[in-house]
């Protein structure tokens, strides 16, 4: 599709973006990490200053939509944390395999992500990241491997990881130490070439990227895109529960975030829509899962509601042909969903996962718009 605009109107915390409904706040959250108090704020400010609803993103990011006051909202965020550096907010994109350190995996990248947002933070050069720049941290199991972040890594086993562009395997090994540093030269040298490119697959050649990095191993290996969140029970290594949550349509009520927040549990929100709660015993875990199903919560793997996502629709967007969300709920369950179905207002297809079917509103319907090659 062609680009409409060179400059860079993704929209961050301080940024908004002026939609239909009103002002949206989007906050990064590096990795999908939140505290039970930084939900229960977010919930707060939507409830105070917006729709009360937080949508969630597939980079496992929250937005607020129909902000009334833009700076009592960016200080809500500050006071919970949220905003730990005003000149690098929108940059701080990074996905991270969510269940990492808990559940499955090659190893706990848990804190190579927390040392990535650091750096990140304190590197003058990174501001001229696009906001659409993405990195990713694999920890060997393959679900952000197949998300294709412009700059990832996937861990190997304890000591080294494979480099990624475009979430394709460069070839190129890196001791696990160094991954930080890795992926933050690859950034740099992508601000230096990228002319009016926003993402990796955007350069025509993405291996200048590489500089000097030879490949020790063959390249292009790609990894199946993950469409399905972890949701229910599941059992963590060390014996204590996670709690899986999938939020139909990526629309969370504030009152039910306000729930999630008052089990005072860690969580992380997926690229997939969902949540996860971690760490908790047994007893607190059971009545979790019953206080929190009966709130519309999706905890059933075989769950219709995992196989349909939508873009925000009308009246939210103003481009939108179709009230998508209305239209995405009414065709859960129909018989004929194998596929995962992404709802869409217009071309743009906000928000598709990979290897979606995406069904685009022509104002008389839904068209399948062809797979880009």
């Amino acid at each position: 599709m062609a680009r409409e605009r060179d400059d860079d109107a993704c929209p961050g915390a301080l940024q908004t973006h002026q939609a239909a409904d009103g002002e949206l706040a989007r906050v990064r959250l590096p990795g999908g990490v939140l505290t039970a108090a930084q939900l229960d704020a977010l919930a707060n400010a939507a409830t105070e200053f917006g729709t009360a609803t937080l949508e969630l993103t597939s980079r496992a990011n929250l937005q607020i939509r129909g902000i009334r006051d833009t700076g009592a909202v960016a200080a809500a965020l500050a006071e919970a944390g949220l905003l730990p550096s005003p000149t690098h907010e929108r940059v701080r994109n990074i996905l991270a395999s969510p269940l990492s350190g808990r559940h499955g995996g090659v190893c706990d990248t848990r804190d190579l992500a927390h040392a990535l947002d650091s750096a990140l933070q304190r590197d003058p050069d990174l501001v001229r990241l696009p906001g659409r720049f993405v990195f990713g941290i694999d920890d060997g199991r393959g679900d952000i491997s197949g998300l294709g972040t412009d700059v990832g890594v996937h861990v190997l086993d304890a000591h080294t990881v494979a480099l990624l562009l475009a979430g394709r395997d460069t070839g190129v090994r890196v001791p696990l130490h160094d991954a930080v540093d890795e992926l933050l030269r690859v950034a740099r040298r992508f601000t230096e070439i990228r002319g009016t490119a926003w993402r990796v697959g955007e350069l025509a050649d993405p291996a200048e990227l590489l500089g000097q990095r030879e490949p020790t191993a063959p390249p292009g290996k790609t990894w199946p895109a993950s469409v399905r969140p972890p949701v229910g029970w599941i059992e963590q290594d060390d014996g204590r529960i996670a709690l899986g949550a999938a939020v139909p349509l990526g629309v969370l009520d504030a009152r039910v975030a306000q729930y999630l927040a008052a089990v005072q549990a860690p969580l992380a929100v997926t690229p997939w829509r969902s949540v996860l709660l971690f760490d908790l015993d047994e007893g607190v875990a059971d009545v979790a899962l019953r206080v929190l199903a009966p709130l519309g919560l999706i905890f059933d793997e075989n769950s219709p509601w995992l196989a349909v996502s939508a873009c925000t629709g009308s009246p939210g967007c103003a481009r939108s042909a179709a009230d998508v969300r209305a239209d995405a709920a009414a065709a859960v369950h129909e018989p004929d969903a194998a596929a995962h179905r992404h709802f869409v207002g217009c071309e743009r297809a906000c928000g598709s996962p990979a290897e979606a079917l995406v069904l685009v509103a022509t104002g008389e319907g839904y068209q399948a718009r062809e797979p880009h090659p």
